[in-house]
């Protein structure tokens, strides 16, 4: 199962918040009705910033100064997680924060969602102890995110 305390600091998206808060809200009720882990709760955060906010802290926790789609803050490494699973029941897995302005660039409003969730689901894969710097293992993430999205449809 899975929690998303849903952060806006941004209030030029005003007008998006309440139809992206519902959407996002019905996609999680879906993902947490079809998926088999009932024994675990993990719970993240998901800021819904702008390109100067990504920007600042994309340079500082990844020494990048450039304007990204979406970062993930892992709490854990993929082995302590794994064991963490076996002994809590709630686990705060990290913070993920997407920029609003690189999806609201898509004029219709479905592909603006749909784009919103996949970020949203590979920041959620990271914070699971995935990454992408191999070849198999950006197959492999890739694999999850989308089952992930199934999950959601």
């Amino acid at each position: 199962m899975i929690k998303v305390n849903l952060i806006f600091n941004n209030t030029r998206w005003k007008n998006y918040l309440k139809t992206l808060e519902r959407f996002f809200n019905t996609k999680i009720n879906l993902f947490n009705k079809k998926d088999r882990n009932k024994k675990n709760i993990f719970i993240c955060s998901l800021l819904l910033s702008g390109p100067l906010e990504i920007k600042k802290l994309n340079k500082k926790f990844r020494k990048k100064s450039k304007i990204t789609d979406v970062l993930s803050f892992p709490f854990y490494k993929k082995k302590k997680l794994n064991n963490l699973i076996k002994k809590e029941k709630e686990i705060y897995i990290g913070d993920i924060i997407i920029n609003l302005d690189y999806i609201k660039k898509k004029k219709d409003k479905r592909i603006l969602k749909n784009e919103l969730l996949k970020l949203w689901i590979h920041g959620l894969v990271h914070l699971l102890g995935h990454d992408h710097k191999k070849d198999k293992d950006f197959n492999a993430m890739k694999k999850v995110e989308k089952k992930y999205l199934q999950l959601m449809s």
